[in-house]
């Protein structure tokens, strides 16, 4: 994890004094519920729980570990020097492992999803706010990157909101999927360890029992979780890249906030770059990393081996880290984005009127021109205004064959941007419900 794309709420979840927090509540509700079934004695069980108010020593535990190669163990050897060597014997009774790691893994994903989901929760409000704000604010709407016809910042915003209400229900059955624990033993048969044991620590922890467990928690789940979090990378930059386009200097129809004493470049003191949403681009591939060794940790050998375990002590953290710092960025740039309507319609009416084409082609078929006769000469005098700076409707207007169909007040009207937007508030309701 890198500090510059961190915030301190999501790597909490990450630290080791977290981990090992965790690693003491599951080895201490395991004693709770053996204890209940008469498996080991109720004091043995309680005196773990003097350890609850410590401070686990991460430098002993590393000490520990460089001796025994093994972390688990290395952590359980400083509990007992917490609570007592006597006391403790029963601790970690008929577990293995990774029923320590894998759930302990399940919970911190749980809760940096929850993180996640708060995180677009909040950017679908900011971008709510600014489609509303700018509903019908024209803008042309381009495909192939070429000005195609009119639309509405409004609904730029509207329909990345509707992209990222799609994500947050993804992170909602991510984070469904992956809430499992498994307390069964080696080879996960529960020979050694009762099933009851497993349900009472999972209740205690948020989770839900594993259904069938080998040794480990099956990584198909943890795989759609993180290819969950790659789709919404990408939508983050999907919405990135479209204002970096807005913010090119020929376009110039918004652009991110640039504070007082903010520097653009080193060599050239005009530059006002869009470097929080390239910024976000780039930590989006970061995030799309994660899922083809998350897809490939899948295929485990027989009941248990640790091939996994490296990789996801990279991408747990580090997906979950930049995909919280890049929505938390990102709702700051729409929330701050700077709007040029101004700029919008003089693009617009670049090419003066040939935005309007397409109504010229249909209405000329309603009036008994056939589709090929309609399109050529809508498009012979689109051709004039691309090649030669000509007027839409003038050349319209000009053509005999165009005014023996239409008549010029029937020209005029087809080019008023009003038709445009008549469903705009349709297409609103749709995304964001009823007014």
């Amino acid at each position: 994890m890198i500090p510059r794309y961190s915030r301190p709420e999501m790597t909490a979840i990450w630290s080791p004094e977290t981990k090992f927090r965790i690693w003491f509540e599951i080895e201490a509700h395991a004693g709770d519920a053996m204890a209940d079934l008469g498996a080991i004695p109720r004091e043995n069980a309680e005196a773990v729980w003097k350890a609850k108010d410590s401070e686990f020593d991460v430098a002993r535990i590393d000490e520990i570990e460089r001796e025994t190669r093994h972390d688990v163990i290395a952590f359980l050897t400083h509990l007992s020097e917490i609570v007592g060597a006597n006391e403790a014997r029963f601790v970690h009774q008929g577990l293995t492992s990774s029923d320590v790691l894998d759930t302990t893994f399940n919970v911190q994903l749980t809760r940096a999803a929850d993180i996640l989901i708060a995180d677009v929760e909040g950017l679908l409000a900011a971008l709510e706010r600014r489609a509303r704000e700018h509903e019908l604010t024209p803008r042309i709407g381009r495909s192939h990157g070429i000005h195609a016809e009119p639309t509405t910042m409004g609904l730029t915003f509207a329909r990345f909101h509707a992209e990222m209400q799609r994500g947050l229900r993804r992170l909602r059955t991510a984070r469904e999927e992956v809430a499992t624990g498994a307390l069964s033993g080696a080879v996960g048969t529960f020979a050694n360890v009762d099933p009851r044991v497993e349900a009472h620590v999972c209740e205690k922890l948020g989770l839900r029992p594993e259904p069938i467990s080998t040794q480990v928690i099956p990584r198909d789940r943890h795989a759609a979780f993180f290819a969950a979090l790659a789709v919404v990378a990408s939508s983050i930059e999907n919405v990135a890249t479209e204002v970096r386009h807005m913010q090119r200097t020929e376009v110039l129809e918004a652009e991110e906030f640039f504070s007082k004493g903010q520097k653009g470049s080193s060599a050239m003191p005009h530059k006002r770059n869009p470097v929080l949403t390239e910024n976000l681009t780039g930590l989006a591939r970061l995030v799309r990393s994660a899922v083809v060794p998350a897809l490939e940790n899948v295929a485990l050998w027989h009941e248990r081996d640790i091939s996994h375990s490296s990789v996801e002590r990279g991408i747990g953290p580090d997906a979950t880290v930049h995909l919280d710092f890049a929505l938390t960025r990102l709702t700051g740039v729409i929330e701050n984005l700077v709007v040029y309507p101004e700029n919008m319609m003089r693009n617009m009416d670049r090419f003066r009127g040939l935005v309007h084409s397409q109504r010229v082609l249909l209405a000329l078929t309603q009036h008994g021109v056939s589709r090929e006769a309609a399109y050529a000469l809508v498009q012979r005098n689109a051709m004039k205004v691309w090649e030669e700076g000509a007027d839409f409707l003038s050349e319209l207007k000009g053509d005999s064959e165009v005014r023996a169909a239409l008549s010029e007040a029937e020209l005029e009207d087809l080019f008023d941007l009003a038709h445009h937007t008549r469903h705009v508030g349709t297409i609103f309701e749709r995304v964001f419900g009823a007014a």
